[in-house]
């Protein structure tokens, strides 16, 4: 039998764990054509909720392009990887690919490649010297007059869109900004995953995308939503777990979707067929993957300076929420002030080691957490 837990890329159907209450506001919010910005941490499932929420709109009623911005790193890869989702979203067939693509972008050049299998793919260039400002008006432009007048509704997803910070201006954002307040026709979801960048795109008064939306912050998944999730999985291939060590689970994980899906992937093929998941085997499982891990781990430790290792060894020995600059917190793991506290915040921060959470900070890999915990560092 195949390993029910997935991760580590798009999970969907039976691998995928509900999230049914975000799963209704996303719909809801596409079907009112209304501008989210979803902010969560890293490997929170977005992709997969997003995808799974574009499913469940009706083919017949909704166009959505979906945009993985994370391989731009310019405003001329945007606008290519935009019009390449538009055109895609309208056409399948290779004739249509390229008569949809010529029609809505005529500043740009598509071109059509076949794979081994038969399957096209487009792809669109930019001449070298082309200005940049109507090629990226047109692209935008487009949603809405797909949309336009009895048309059908369009949803635009822009995946990791804090890559805009990688392009060396503002210019798409003050566009998009310019977009979303008179595209009334089309939702727009922004999905990040680092979130000190995407609140300083979105929360800071100074960038074009303040208040441009509404916010919309992925949390974990509750353990009631877990318990039955891991139930049935276990018990569909003949193996037992109880309540209490689905609770170890999801202490462990904090109920992050990568690090409980993978938890339990490892659990899983520890545990024989009609028997039950004990603790020692939770521990067992634990091990194996912080062994696995303990290179890239212990390399990443070596790394960091002293005043960093005493702040991450404090914020994995800590319960959630813990204040970080408080007397109490920099005292009892000898930070000596709140300033060190501070510059090590920013240094984790800039690293992705660390993000901010409800007022306080999460070492973003669970495992490493764990591995700080049974580790004798520091």
């Amino acid at each position: 039998m195949k390993n029910p837990f997935e991760y580590g890329g798009v999970v969907t159907g039976e691998a995928f764990c509900n999230r049914r209450k975000e799963l209704r506001d996303l719909i809801r919010a596409m079907e009112n054509a209304e501008k989210l910005f979803v902010l969560s941490e890293r490997r929170y499932g977005k992709t997969s909720l997003i995808r799974t929420a574009l499913d469940k709109l009706p083919r017949k009623k909704f166009i959505s392009a979906y945009v993985d911005l994370w391989p731009t790193d310019s405003e001329a890869t945007f606008v290519a990887a935009v019009a390449k989702a538009i055109t895609e979203s309208m056409s399948s067939s290779t004739n249509k690919l390229i008569e949809t693509a010529k029609k809505f972008f005529g500043s740009l050049s598509p071109s059509i490649t076949v794979d081994e299998d038969g399957k096209p793919s487009l792809s669109f260039g930019l001449a070298r010297h082309a200005r940049i400002e109507p090629v990226l008006e047109e692209v935008l432009e487009t949603p809405a007059k797909i949309s336009s007048s009895k048309g059908p509704g369009v949803v635009v997803v822009l995946d990791e869109f804090q890559q805009m910070l990688e392009y060396g201006s503002d210019r798409v954002e003050r566009k998009l900004r310019s977009v979303i307040q008179n595209h009334h026709g089309v939702s727009y979801l922004f999905f990040g995953s680092r979130k000190h960048l995407i609140q300083k795109m979105v929360l800071d008064k100074n960038r074009p995308l303040y208040r441009a939306g509404g916010h919309y912050p992925l949390g974990p998944i509750a353990e009631k939503e877990w318990q039955p999730f891991i139930r049935k999985h276990f018990k569909d291939a003949d193996k037992k777990i109880d309540e209490q060590a689905i609770h170890e689970i999801c202490e462990m994980t904090q109920g992050h979707p990568f690090y409980t899906q993978h938890l339990c992937h490892a659990l899983w093929e520890l545990c024989d067929v009609r028997k039950a998941v004990t603790s020692e085997m939770i521990r067992a499982a634990v091990k194996l993957l912080l062994d696995r891990e303990s290179y890239a781990y212990t390399t990443l430790w070596e790394s960091l300076t002293l005043q960093q290792k005493r702040f991450l060894k404090g914020l994995a020995v800590e319960g959630a929420g813990v204040k970080v600059f408080a007397g109490e917190f920099v005292n009892r793991h000898g930070l000596g002030s709140a300033s060190n506290a501070q510059r090590a915040v920013d240094a984790l921060l800039a690293r992705d080691v660390i993000d901010r959470d409800n007022g306080s900070f999460v070492i973003s890999d669970r495992f490493l957490r764990l591995w700080i915990q049974s580790a004798q560092t520091v």
